[in-house]
């Protein structure tokens, strides 16, 4: 296995190692090193901890073991939630792509969290049209991702299970760059990993085995390597499981911001602290009863901010 692909600035002392978080299960960890080994780690003390893609100072604990003194500081960090909590999963990502499919029905809620979590990260997100060779639902696939498609972000149609075509249209997107793959069961999400890495399935039973516990490996964090012949210096983090993004650390204003259509009437409403729902003299509103924002993305920054609000009184 090839070693960490961007070496970050050097810390921690001569007796401590710095690795990269490859692996996540609860407070277990896989930290590999630049030399290419790993080990299995947890973080030092009850408060704080790691999320796959982290760099990370370890101090050494026998032949394969170890604990993480600190966190090297992050670029960006994500996080998810389902229905009991919401936890951070992911760190120092470059590219979100999503992953949808023309059969079953994708759901719009997951991919509109999933993008105002990417803005607010700045991190860029792409939606790949996964089964695109199925033509029955391929023309209601496009309309529902046509207001998304508007904005700007890349679809990019493909055919996962067709892998040679597959790596040759996302190598361009995957070299340099750490990506999150992102999808909801049924969308072919593991046919397009096991496309890009042929070994994954083997990684994460590595993983299992050195964690002891196999039962949980679907529902891990895991970064892979993809192959050098398919993107050079290119990594995929796969976070089987996923719910939905986790927004709860947003405020109105970072929400706000996850709409890039809202920007252009920021500033123009009659109240300097408008919430775009119900005021008058909102241009946000204006600008949707005319037809220029879409009216599923308006309810879907309604549904947040309500969220938002509950959250606060709890």
């Amino acid at each position: 296995m090839a070693g960490p692909r961007t070496k970050p600035p050097r810390r921690g002392g001569a007796a401590t190692l710095q690795g990269r978080v490859i692996a996540a299960f609860g407070r277990h960890f896989t930290v590999e090193f630049e030399d290419g080994s790993t080990r299995q780690c947890y973080p030092r003390g009850k408060k704080g901890t790691a999320a796959v893609g982290d760099w990370v100072v370890v101090a050494p604990e026998g032949p394969a073991e170890g604990a993480i003194e600190s966190v090297v500081p992050r670029r960006n960090l994500l996080y998810r939630s389902d229905e009991m909590r919401t936890k951070q999963f992911a760190a120092n990502v470059d590219q979100l792509l999503i992953v949808v499919a023309t059969e079953p029905e994708f759901s719009e809620e997951l991919v509109g969290r999933a993008l105002v979590g990417a803005r607010n990260a700045g991190i860029e997100p792409v939606v790949l049209l996964n089964k695109a060779d199925l033509p029955a639902g391929l023309p209601a696939a496009r309309a529902r991702l046509a207001p998304i498609a508007a904005l700007g972000i890349t679809v990019l149609e493909l055919s996962a299970h067709r892998a040679d075509a597959t790596r040759a249209s996302l190598a361009p997107l995957l070299a340099g760059r750490t990506s999150l793959l992102l999808g909801q069961s049924g969308m072919g999400k593991s046919t397009l990993l096991n496309a890009l890495v042929p070994d994954a399935g083997a990684a994460t039973r590595e993983h299992s085995q050195a964690l002891g516990a196999g039962k949980h490996t679907t529902t891990s964090t895991r970064l892979y390597h993809v192959p050098a012949e398919v993107a050079e210096r290119a990594d995929l983090i796969d976070s089987p499981g996923f719910q939905a993004f986790g927004l709860q650390h947003l405020d109105g204003t970072q929400l706000v911001h996850g709409f890039p259509e809202f920007e252009p009437y920021l500033g123009q409403c009659r109240f300097y602290n408008c919430t775009h729902v119900h005021e008058p003299g909102c241009a946000v509103l204006e600008a949707l009863q005319a037809g220029r924002i879409a009216p599923p993305r308006h309810a879907l920054y309604r549904r947040l901010l309500e969220e938002l609000e509950l959250g606060k009184r709890y």
